[in-house]
């Protein structure tokens, strides 16, 4: 039995395993339940409490105890019901939230932020956040210094990105440093001839609302990024990155 599914509406290992001993073994009292369940007694109460909170255990006194009794598997599927429309609820009070929450970020906008990412997931996720952050903007361009190597990782940690972009209608216009690249629809490409030998030490740089991400390689060839929140910085990447666009054939 796949118990992973349990974790999804919110049940804890522990609160599984009461519920299922509680199936297998019929009506119980906590005693007996903590020692099926190998939990001590004050835990396997407090798990009780929570599932019947949850709809998934009653109980009813029988000589003067308490015994707990698991109910119908089928209650799983109200719960679950429960529990969607509780995120639903969570959900529209996010998005009320979020302009709130944008004010904040942006009383700090002078101030640079870093964050750092690590491995070709730390990649995608800098990927991502270009989607995400252009998606909802006027101004769907952002600006890339390609380099050979790193382009490797960029490529392999998101293989379908360039495909998201094009349904996002987000156009790229891209600085190769290095010999290679093309070019996949909504998008422009030029070449910086640059020396052969420098070109696997060289940095891969995204430009785009208001950031600059960075990714590059560490001493033992794993991908690293960094991204940098700031207009004032994203601005004057912007402008050299546009300058030397221009005087490129």
């Amino acid at each position: 039995m796949d118990l992973a599914i349990f974790k999804k509406i919110g049940l804890s290992d522990k609160e599984v395993s009461v519920y299922l001993s509680l199936l297998e073994n019929g009506a119980s009292s906590v005693r007996n339940l903590a020692a099926i369940s190998n939990l001590n007694r004050g835990t396997a109460y407090d798990i009780l409490k929570k599932l019947q909170e949850a709809g998934l255990v009653s109980f009813f006194h029988k000589d003067t105890k308490q015994q707990f009794v698991a109910e119908d598997p089928d209650k799983i599927l109200k719960l679950m019901a429960v529990r969607e429309d509780e995120f639903k609820k969570a959900e529209e009070k996010i998005i009320k939230l979020i302009p709130e929450l944008k004010s904040l970020q942006e009383k700090g906008g002078d101030k640079p932020t870093t964050k750092f990412y690590e491995g070709r997931a730390g990649v995608k996720f800098i990927l991502d956040d270009i989607l995400l952050s252009i998606k909802g903007q006027a101004d769907k361009n952002y600006y890339v210094y390609s380099a050979a190597g790193v382009r490797e990782d960029v490529y392999g940690a998101y293989p379908d990105f360039n495909k998201k972009r094009i349904k996002n209608g987000i156009k790229a216009n891209t600085i190769s440093l290095s010999e290679g690249g093309g070019t996949y629809g909504m998008d422009e490409r030029k070449w910086l001839k640059t020396e052969k030998a420098g070109a696997g030490n060289m940095t891969y740089i995204l430009i785009y609302a208001d950031k600059c991400a960075f990714i590059s390689r560490d001493s033992r060839g794993n991908p690293v990024g960094v991204i940098i929140e700031n207009k004032m910085i994203y601005e004057t990447q912007k402008i050299l990155f546009l300058q030397l666009w221009k005087l490129l054939k």
